[in-house]
């Protein structure tokens, strides 16, 4: 991952004060870690992070861009219920209602996708929704759009992400003194991927 990709994702993750979209003020709001992966690849680019607009109907970007390729797998973030999957102006959406994230529960969508689930279905994390689209002109290339709502705000789905699951560089080798490692040898090695 390059450079820029890592200011992206830092970029994205950082909290944004300003007003809210629907009202609530979502820049309170409490985002619990409950994700346990990515929705695409393994650590995909962040293209576009998350700008929320300063009025309901402003210029920004109600959730993150993240680089896929059509027919990519999406898969679920987190455990929940499908809320809605089907088709939303011309684009397949998926809507997933994540489950004890208290009273309105925290909802992630996923676009465009080809959903392989339907409303009712519940949900791992891991567990596929469905597939990647063709490019819809959201972005220059292909990409997923993932959002996070509670109710009818607009927040950061980067934040359901643990700091472990963002983090970027390769992993690198750590001497460790005094473990062994099976062939009579008295140092160890540990992973460290920060």
């Amino acid at each position: 991952m390059g450079a820029y990709a890592s200011a992206a994702v830092a970029w994205a993750v950082m909290p944004r004060p300003g007003p809210d979209p629907g009202g609530a003020g979502a820049s309170g709001s409490t985002v619990p870690e409950v994700g346990r992966r990515w929705p695409v690849g393994v650590h995909p680019l962040v293209l576009r992070g998350w700008d929320p607009p300063a009025t309901p109907y402003g210029p920004g970007h109600r959730g993150v861009d993240l680089a896929a390729t059509p027919g990519d797998p999406v898969r679920a973030v987190a455990a929940g219920r499908v809320a809605f999957a089907g088709r939303v102006a011309g684009r397949g959406v998926v809507a997933v209602e994540l489950t004890g994230t208290g009273t309105p529960p925290l909802r992630t969508t996923y676009e465009p996708v080809r959903a392989t689930v339907q409303p009712g279905d519940t949900v791992q994390p891991g567990d596929e929704l469905g597939h990647l689209e063709p490019p819809t002109g959201h972005c220059p290339g292909p990409c997923l759009h993932w959002g996070l709502l509670r109710g009818k705000t607009y927040l950061n789905p980067l934040a359901l992400l643990p700091p472990w699951l963002l983090r970027t560089g390769p992993s690198r080798l750590l001497r460790v003194e005094g473990v062994g490692v099976g062939f009579g040898v008295g140092v160890g090695v540990g992973v460290d991927a920060g």
